[in-house]
C-alpha cells in the first residue's frame, strides 16, 4: 500500500527573540565550491541571523511545516519558513493561507480564470478560491531554513 502525501500544513508559529543577538563569524571572501582556495584567516565582519532574514520585526514570524506538496519549491516537512505578514501578497509568492480555518502553504497564482493555493508538487491539485471560501493571506515566504541534506 503506497503511502498517502501530505499537503504542506504549518505546526508551529513563534516570533523572533530579537533580544536575543547571536553574531555568527562571516567570510567577506567567496568560498570555492571546487578546489580550496589558501587559507582566508581573515574573518572581518559578523552577521545575525535575525538581521540576515527578518525585515520587519514586530510582522514576521517563524513558520514550522510538514507535508509535501511544496517540495518542488524546496520545501520540506521540519523546514522553517520566515513569513512576513507586511509583505505584500502578489501573483507568484509563496504564502501561508488560511482556508476555511485551515493553514496551508502554497504558491497564490492571480489570473483571468480566479484565484488560487497552487502546490509545487504535481501530485497536489491546485485550490481555486471562490467568493464563498473563508480564505485569507496571512503572510508571505520571504527565506526557507532547512537542513542541508
Amino acid at each position: 500500500m503506497e503511502k498517502e502525501k501530505s499537503p504542506l500544513k504549518v505546526v508551529d508559529i513563534a516570533q523572533p527573540a530579537l533580544h536575543n543577538k547571536l553574531p555568527l563569524p562571516a567570510f567577506l571572501s567567496g568560498v570555492q565550491a571546487g578546489f580550496p582556495s589558501p587559507a582566508d584567516d581573515h574573518m572581518e565582519n559578523h552577521l545575525d541571523i535575525n538581521e540576515l532574514v527578518i525585515n520587519h520585526p514586530a510582522a514576521t514570524f517563524f513558520v514550522r511545516v510538514e507535508g509535501e506538496s511544496m517540495q518542488d519549491a524546496n520545501i520540506h516537512t521540519g523546514d522553517i519558513l520566515v513569513v512576513d505578514r507586511s509583505v505584500e501578497a502578489g501573483s507568484g509568492k509563496v504564502v501561508v493561507a488560511i482556508i476555511n480555518g485551515e493553514f496551508t502553504v502554497k504558491r497564490l497564482v492571480i489570473n483571468q480564470s480566479g484565484t488560487f493555493l497552487v502546490p509545487d508538487n504535481p501530485k497536489f491539485s491546485s485550490i481555486q478560491i471562490d467568493p464563498e471560501s473563508d480564505f485569507q493571506v496571512w503572510g508571505v515566504v520571504t527565506y526557507v531554513i532547512h537542513k542541508a541534506q
